[in-house]
């Protein structure tokens, strides 16, 4: 079978429903450098920049940074930088199902191989954006010489790009970079921001230019949100191939939600141009709502139902999203406890419209996101999601929240390690073990040793250095816990949850 390149795409005009780029895309101005050729790049920003131009809105291609050492850009070259994504899930309760092949990648650089090729852009009159996605360790100062060929971290990296930039325009004001990470830090944009002023000194870089990184460059904190799993199983990818009539080695899967929030002005906005084409991309001086949405009501959904989930003998969310009872809690869980303690004010249409988007992406039949794995880092999750929209829940309802009560018994019950094998603990459910993967798993292997479930709740809603907060002293609170946790430890957990949704009606 022919692999996918430009040539292949002329062939298939007018006999496939794939959507194809247009020759003209190919001639189109690199005006994205990009650090970063991960598949959430890809199925995000590439994806809905390639959208815009598709819409003949922002006109403009992408050329990418290979930041690491592993793997090479081989395919990329031998398919011309194009790429087909496969949308698959649901949207407003329809199945969607589209492939899309990308256009929008100019080239790729390796950062050590092609240093200087990659400082040569910096001459590029149009080039107006950086976008990033170097994982959350990126975004970390390394004191090192910019100067190296290449420099070893990505702030580093940027600074030199920079600095080249500011040499190659004599310091224009208008020439500086509008800078977009996508890491999953909060505040990315400010961090990133902050390490490149302190690179500039250690570096001893002279004050002219510190001033034009400060005044002329933008960097913007942002929020992306999409799933994309990526490269899918052998069988799945030869099946993909048989479809679509070509092999594409950088076939990537793909949700249809998608969101991209930046935070930025009028400025930022008209640079950004491609938002104009994109309904998923907001960009507004403050997108702090946004996070909350997502950390409460996806994420805190997630973190309160996972371990009920998978004690009820559920592997999967779409598989619990299959049945009626185990959907009802989700849904209930999310929209009468959940969005009533979100700490920050939003209006409840905006809540409820996410929160429908929230509960099509848990029904996707096409993604396998497995409740174990969510639970890892279990507690910090916790504390981290729920524990402020408890706290406010309380704060402006007078009654027991007893889904989260009910999801918080079942956290302690998955928290239950019966075994311990070199540092690591194993609870054991449906006649199987299973790892527990949270720092706290001794901790809690150490209370459930020690002390009758009563205790134990008390014990640890108590305990200040896991919440921050003595969730003891909520009321009704501790009573709702301890019950639920002995009636989880003495019957089957999807029995409790079928009870007590009887009892809701």
């Amino acid at each position: 079978m022919q692999g996918l390149s430009k040539t292949l795409i002329l062939k298939l005009k007018d006999k496939t429903q794939t959507i194809l780029p247009h020759p003209s895309h190919f001639e189109l101005p690199e005006k994205v450098l990009q650090f970063g050729t991960g598949v959430l790049l890809r199925g995000l920003p590439d994806f809905l920049i390639d959208n815009a131009n598709r819409q003949g809105i922002f006109n403009g291609r992408i050329v990418v940074v290979k930041s690491t050492d592993g793997g090479d850009t081989t395919a990329f070259e031998q398919q011309d930088n194009l790429y087909t994504l496969c949308i698959r899930g649901i949207e407003n309760g329809e199945i969607i199902k589209e492939n899309v092949i990308c256009s929008t990648i100019s080239r790729v650089l390796s950062a050590k191989s092609h240093w200087q090729e990659v400082l040569a852009c910096t001459k590029n009159p149009e080039l107006q954006i950086v976008i990033s996605n170097t994982t959350e360790v990126g975004i970390e100062l390394i004191k090192e010489d910019i100067f190296q060929n290449p420099p070893a971290s990505f702030p580093a990296k940027l600074l030199a790009f920079l600095y080249a930039r500011y040499q190659a325009f004599d310091g224009h004001p208008n020439k500086g970079m509008v800078i977009v990470p996508t890491e999953l830090v909060v505040n990315n944009g400010d961090k990133l921001q902050a390490i490149l002023l302190e690179l500039a000194h250690f570096n001893q870089l002279d004050n002219n230019f510190i001033y034009w990184l400060k005044h002329s460059n933008h960097c913007c904190n942002s929020l992306v949100d999409r799933i994309v799993p990526g490269k899918p199983p052998a069988t799945m990818q030869r099946e993909l191939n048989e479809q679509l009539g070509y092999d594409d080695e950088l076939l990537a899967i793909c949700e249809p939600y998608n969101l991209w929030t930046i935070q930025g002005d009028a400025r930022i906005k008209n640079v950004l141009c491609f938002h104009q084409a994109n309904p998923g991309i907001f960009i507004e001086p403050d997108i702090e709502r946004f996070r909350e949405l997502k950390l409460r009501m996806l994420n805190g959904t997630h973190t309160l139902s996972c371990g009920l989930a998978f004690l009820a003998g559920f592997t999967t969310v779409k598989e619990a999203m299959q049945d009626a009872k185990m959907a009802h809690f989700i849904q209930d869980i999310m929209f009468s406890e959940i969005a009533k303690g979100i700490p920050y004010k939003m209006p409840a249409e905006e809540i409820q419209r996410f929160g429908n988007q929230v509960l099509d992406r848990f029904r996707n039949p096409y993604l396998d996101h497995k409740w174990l794995s969510i639970t890892l880092q279990y507690t910090s999750k916790m504390q981290m999601r729920n524990v402020p929209t408890l706290l406010h829940f309380y704060k402006n309802n007078q009654e027991t929240p007893e889904y989260i009560a009910l999801g918080f018994a079942a956290y302690l019950l998955f928290m239950k390690a019966v075994k311990e094998e070199k540092e690591i603990y194993y609870g054991f459910v449906n006649n199987e073990f299973y790892q527990i993967q949270d720092p706290q798993a001794a901790f809690f292997y150490n209370l459930w040793q020690e002390f009758e479930p009563e205790q134990l709740v008390e014990k640890v809603l108590t305990d200040t250095a896991l919440w921050d907060a003595d969730l003891s002293k909520l009321s009704g609170f501790t009573e709702s816990v301890t019950d639920f946790l002995i009636q989880i430890l003495n019957a089957n957990p999807k029995e409790v949850l079928n009870g007590f949704l009887v009892e809701k009606v």
